[in-house]
């Protein structure tokens, strides 16, 4: 490539000349290329080390001139072709344009101008596709990867190290390279080269350690090894980097969606040397996803900027130090000492920023206020005037929103839920159930646009407008017990925090909010703090009418999703009266199913609805859609998919956590296997389903405001309480039985509601009641013993698990695949497990690097394991050509099409594991007339398309253009679809005949069940239901059977051999033929005998028809076409039915058939309308069994197909080319080679 031309002092220097002319000089870097001496292996291993190689390619153009001795290096290349290229353009355009100078300067000036002149266009051209461009270096860098490891340009380098990497005892100094989809590593040391090439899909653990073997090391584990590489300059840079790579990669194996570029990512105002623009992408991500995580922030929000500052507090009356965040919606604050302040404020509620007046004391402050009349000061920013400018920015593309976040309850009196409140308290609860919902119209006017304020919901849908616990109190007593006298200081409490801290979105959270959580939230508050803390309010304020708009598209839809819904409903809570009738059931289906529209990705999960229907006793309808999206989306991501990954990466958490803070229970827990067991339903449903509903409602206050480590540090204060009597313990359902026990009597002593039954089986064992257990005093314990927890530990974790539980997934998938594979082919079980890995890995290299269909096509996780991954017709045929014993050199891809459209049942245009196998275990394993049946399938349709034989589409038009009843025979399908139809009849009527007349006019159900397991029981396919193949599909089987012969070491024996029986079958066909013309049925013919040997290989006699003739022509034209080597002249007419002893043999081998009959009309492919002239016979047709028969009678075709072939060295050959280490040679060797012929 042309670069920045640059001064070069010492041109001998390293490098040998090449080619040369008055101006410009080729160089070769020595030690590149053949031959080198101890020099070239010198400079080799310097390159590898200290990547001068990353800087300067291995080939270089310099300009020259006379009277100078500075050479200025204009061009380089990483190839010999490429840099030729740059060579002859020098020459053909400025060579004779620079002769005509008289100065040297002037040459120079010119030639670094016209240079630059290029470099400026091409970056120009490049800007349309690239929004910057990496430095020279990386470029370099990405172009010698490519070229070391076989990469296509599909494939992104993210960024390289220096590092050793770990060959049994000997470090080898060489270069890690990251890319999108593999770690890779290239050294080369005096003449070793080691390659190394790990794609994240296989890695299994990554972990960064020091010890005295590997200092400061990482070690990267896949299934079958361990690599470690040392020396880093960076290791956490570098570790954190690989982390996200490997976690995208763990994603992929998960859903589609990781395969979509996210194309948002915010872009740096500087280009950094050495770092290319993916890396600073994945920075970006990394920044972005901490960012959210911090606040509580949708999946769509993008960090803009940061910076240091200051933020007066009125309620401490100090400026608390920390950084502010701003993104495209929200102006966020974090103090830097941790629970001391924090602040979101949306840019929606920002009603005015201004600059406020400097001071030595306020030194450069900003004011914000929002439009519920609060004030914010921020101070010691180091760029103000830019900071108010990209606020001004965001401000000016933040629509005008018709809605405030302001709680409904801060409303009461002054918006239309208040009215609605109201008209509730008005309705007798008996006539809820008649209504099964509550539905309010909104009095609005018909001109106007705006939308009242506080409606979220699409207008007149049948929706609760509150929380259903609020129903079911409002009738009763006002209580004026301690507990309820409790409840209102809570109240009181709540309320003069929001005095002192503000309400809504932007009050400021503190140490005290904590302390108050923490305590207990009311029930009237509860709602809206769940809102708050979770970041539902935000994306509820952002998505007006989204809920309703759902719950219509939805209404009506029928999937597995709404099918398990409408199962699971009345199993939700159905020990509180909300849920025992229609109409807590109704808003619970609403909700449920509207979630599965929005995200079909997971649909419906069980425990879904248990968390859902405690989220709607304290919250509206579209309150507890929002904070489902939280739950599952944000707060316990992949909790809530088919397979529970979320659930099973926290479980692994959550043991890892026992060992380091419970090591002897963990040892002994492990022993019985109680961790697993107890983990997954305590997580799924947040405790709601272990422990009595006042109590675990307290945890689910906690959770939402400080996230999954609540969750965690109860389980383990659990688990320490019970300690000793788990320890002494002997089995499972002993350690199940003390814990069920002991979270069954876990109580909320300060609840008002009346106590509502716990479902949960009461494990007393017979022994004395167990002591009650307050609830406040389990959390306030846990926050004791295990508060040291921090929320990016646990995510550190998570991500450690994440890799353990998703390829155990996947191995789990495989067993799965296998074991279902076993009774349905011959294949063993380590063959199947090597096919499943190579069907997968191609599955996956497409994905990385493009193919005709998308992820998405491809990969289905909702499908059972056998049909999750496919591929395509590309994919295909690349592994048939790997793997496949029938290869047929340049006609193996059209045998390969042929196969796939075969396999392809449902015509999607991908092939699943199941159907790749029976492929091809039916060519590997299959008997005779198994292989025979499928090579006779491949040359009918679907598998031969008509596009491959255009003669066999013009005899289809044929059969189509005529009346059926003159036709001899109908087409395939048509053949097919009769005997179907004719088949079942005859059962049909075999089935009822012996019934009797009585039992045709009244049926029993029973007879029904049968003929529905009868029609949906799978047919076995017999020779006899195989249709009738016509000319032009056996001559394309003959040519089929010429290339599969060609690297056969009988390979004469067996051409005489299909010359034999080709020449036999036209016979059969013509005389098939001839009993049709004389008014007989086909059926027949097709179970005519076949004739002895001897008729075979006899020639046809000067009495038989013309056809005969020219269909036998046909076959030696299309077998010429196969053969690889031209045939002498061939003979007259005369000359071929003179001979009579002539053999088919030498007739083929000789070329010597009767070709010259051969009209320029009658070609294989292509025809008039008419199809005047044309030698194919549209009534010649043989059947399956004639094919067989005629085979058979010959010993090497039947030697050929009843040979056992192994797929071992077919898939040891495939592994090599994805070998994950292997020793190379250099290639330059092979490219100048090439370049000097």
């Amino acid at each position: 490539m042309w670069i920045q031309p640059e001064e070069v002092l010492l041109a001998g220097a390293l490098w040998v000349s090449e080619r040369a002319n008055p101006f410009f000089v080729l160089q070769r870097r020595r030690g590149h290329g053949r031959g080198g001496g101890l020099s070239g292996l010198l400079v080799g291993t310097l390159d590898v080390v200290l990547d001068s190689s990353a800087r300067v390619a291995p080939y270089r153009i310099l300009l020259q001139t006379a009277d100078s001795q500075i050479y200025w290096n204009i061009a380089c290349g990483s190839s010999r072709k490429e840099i030729t290229e740059h060579w002859d353009w020098l020459e053909s355009n400025l060579l004779q344009t620079i002769s005509i100078f008289d100065n040297d300067e002037d040459i120079t000036t010119f030639v670094r101008g016209k240079i630059s002149g290029i470099i400026a266009e091409e970056n120009r051209l490049k800007q349309d596709e690239e929004q910057e461009e990496d430095s020279g270096k990386f470029r370099e860098a990405e172009l010698k990867m490519r070229k070391l490891f076989g990469m296509p340009s599909e494939e992104k380098l993210v960024n390289y190290y220096s590092c050793s990497y770990w060959k049994g005892r000997v470090p080898r100094q060489g270069w890690l390279y990251l890319s999108v989809n593999h770690l890779c590593f290239y050294s080369f040391l005096l003449g070793k080269e080691v390659t190394l090439v790990v794609p994240w899909t296989e890695v299994t653990q990554l972990e960064k350690n020091a010890t005295l073997l590997f200092p400061e090391s990482v070690r990267v584990s896949t299934r079958h090894t361990e690599h470690f590489f040392s020396v880093f300059l960076n290791i956490n840079d570098t570790f954190k980097l690989m982390e996200q790579l490997a976690n995208i990669a763990m994603r992929q194996l998960l859903d589609n969606e990781a395969f979509l570029a996210d194309r948002s990512l915010p872009k740096p105002c500087k280009t950094l040397k050495n770092v290319s623009a993916l890396k600073r992408d994945f920075d970006a991500r990394a920044k972005n996803e901490q960012y959210r995580a911090m606040f509580r922030l949708t999946q769509d929000e993008r960090l803009d900027g940061h910076t240091d500052c200051t933020l007066w507090t009125p309620f401490a009356k100090m400026h608390v130090v920390g950084q502010l965040f701003i993104s495209n919606n929200y102006i966020c604050f974090n103090s830097r000492e941790e629970d001391l302040c924090q602040l979101i404020i949306p840019l929606r509620e920002v009603s005015i920023v201004e600059k406020a007046d400097s001071s030595s004391v306020l030194p450069c402050p900003v004011s914000i206020s929002t439009k519920n009349k609060m004030n914010f000061l921020f101070a010691n920013l180091k760029d103000r005037d830019f900071l108010v400018q990209r606020i001004s920015d965001f401000l000016q593309r933040t629509p005008d929103s018709w809605n405030s976040d302001t709680s409904p309850l801060a409303m009461i009196g002054h918006s239309v839920c208040d009215l609605e409140l109201r008209i509730l308290s008005l309705i007798p609860p008996q006539l809820y159930s008649s209504c099964h919902c509550l539905c309010f119209q909104a009095s609005s006017s018909a001109g106007a646009e705006s939308v009242q304020k506080g409606r979220h919901y699409h207008p007149g849908l049948p929706t609760a407008s509150q929380g259903l616990l609020q129903l079911y109190h409002q009738d009763t007593a006002e209580d004026l017990g301690p507990k309820a006298m409790k409840e209102k200081m809570k109240e009181e409490s709540w309320n003069i925090h929001f005095s002192e801290f503000g309400r809504g979105v932007c009050m400021y959270r503190t140490s005290r909010t904590r302390d108050l959580v923490l305590n207990g939230i009311p029930e009237l508050l509860r709602g809206e703090l769940w809102l708050l803390f979770s970041g539902a309010q935000n994306e509820m304020a952002s998505h007006p009418g989204y809920y309703g708009d759902l719950v219509e598209q939805a209404m009506g839809l029928c999937s597995l999703a709404t099918e398990e819904i409408e199962r699971d409903l009345h199993r939700s809570m159905p020990e509180h009266r909300a849920f025992q009738n229609e109409m807590g059931i109704a808003a619970l289906r609403r909700v449920l199913t509207a979630y599965a529209h929005r995200n079909p990705g997971i649909g419906y999960c069980q425990a879904m609805n248990i968390v859902t229907s405690v989220l709607l006793l304290y919250c509206t309808e579209e309150e507890a859609f929002w904070l489902l999206v939280a739950l599952c989306e944000r707060m316990l991501p992949d909790y809530y998919n088919t397979r529970v990954v979320g659930a099973l990466v926290d479980q692994g958490v959550f043991e890892e956590l026992t060992r380091a803070f419970l090591p002897l229970l963990y040892e002994h827990m492990q022993d019985l296997g109680v961790i697993s067991t107890i983990s997954l339903s305590w997580f799924l449903t947040l405790f709601l389903s272990v422990m009595p509903f006042d109590s675990a409602v307290l945890l689910v206050d906690c959770f939402f405001y400080e996230g999954i480590k609540v969750i965690f540090q109860v389980a383990l204060a659990v688990l320490h309480d019970n300690m000793d009597t788990l320890l002494s313990c002997n089995d499972e359902g002993e350690a199940m039985t003390i814990l069920g026990r002991y979270l069954d009597n876990v109580v909320n002593k300060q609840t008002v509601a009346p106590p509502i039954p716990h479902l949960h089986a009461l494990l007393t064992s017979g022994d004395d009641p167990p002591p009650e257990i307050d609830v406040f005093d389990l959390i306030k314990s846990s926050y004791e013993r295990f508060g040291s927890l921090r929320s990016d530990v646990i995510e550190q974790m998570r991500f450690k698990q994440r890799l353990k539980v998703i390829q155990s997934l996947e191995d789990t998938a495989k067993r799965s695949v296998v074991r279902a594979m076993m009774t349905e082919s011959a294949f063993s079980i380590e063959e199947l497990e090597e096919l499943y890995c190579l069907f997968k890995s191609q599955h996956m290299t497409s994905c990385y690097w493009g193919s005709s269909s998308s992820a998405a096509e491809r990969h289905d996780p909702s499908l059972p394991y056998l049909e999750q991954y496919r591929i395509d017709p590309v994919q295909f045929s690349q592994l048939y050509a790997a793997l496949a014993p029938w290869t047929c050199g340049g006609h193996t891809s059209t045998l390969s099409a042929r196969l796939f459209r075969l396999l392809d049942q449902n015509q999607d245009g991908l092939v699943n594991f199941k159907e790749f196998i029976t492929g091809l275990s039916g060519m590997y394993h299959g008997d005779m007339t198994e292989k025979l049946k499928l090579l006779y399938k491949l040359h009918l349709p679907p598998a031969l398309s008509p596009e491959e034989a255009e003669s066999a589409l013009e005899a289809a038009q044929f059969f189509t253009e005529d009346d059926p009843k003159d036709s001899s025979f109908p087409s395939d399908r048509d053949a097919l679809r009769q005997q179907e139809v004719t088949s079942g009849a005859a059962e049909e009527g075999k089935d009822g005949g012996a019934e009797g007349e009585e039992k045709k006019e009244v049926k029993d159900y029973r007879y029904y069940l049968r003929m529905w397991a009868k029609e949906n029981e799978p047919k076995k396919e017999t020779i006899k239901d195989l249709p009738r193949m016509n000319q032009e599909q056996f001559i394309e089987l003959c040519k089929t059977l010429y290339n599969l012969f060609s690297e056969e070491p009988l390979e004469q024996e067996l051409y005489h051999s299909i010359a034999t029986v080709a020449s036999l079958l036209l016979r059969i066909g013509e005389v098939g033929k001839r009993f049709t013309n004389g008014g007989k049925k086909t059926e027949a013919t097709a179970q005519a005998p076949p004739p002895a040997p001897t008729a075979s290989i006899s020639p046809p006699r000067e009495d038989e028809p013309v056809e005969g003739g020219s269909a036998e022509a046909q076959v030696c034209r299309a077998l010429a076409d196969a053969q690889l080597e031209p045939g002498p002249p061939q003979t007259s007419d005369e000359e071929i039915k003179d001979d009579t002893s002539v053999s088919s043999y030498s007739m083929v081998s000789s070329g010597s058939l009767p070709c010259e009959d051969i009209t320029d009309e009658a070609v294989l492919v292509g025809g008039s309308e008419q199809r005047r002239g044309s030698v194919l016979d549209v009534d010649w047709s043989i059947t399956f069994e004639q094919v067989l028969a005629s085979l058979l009678t010959e010993p090497p075709l039947v030697d050929f197909f009843e040979r056992k072939k192994d797929i071992q060295a077919k898939m040891a050959a495939c592994k090599a080319q994805r070998a994950v280490e292997r020793q190379t040679s250099s290639a330059s060797d092979h490219e100048l080679t090439q370049h000097s012929t």
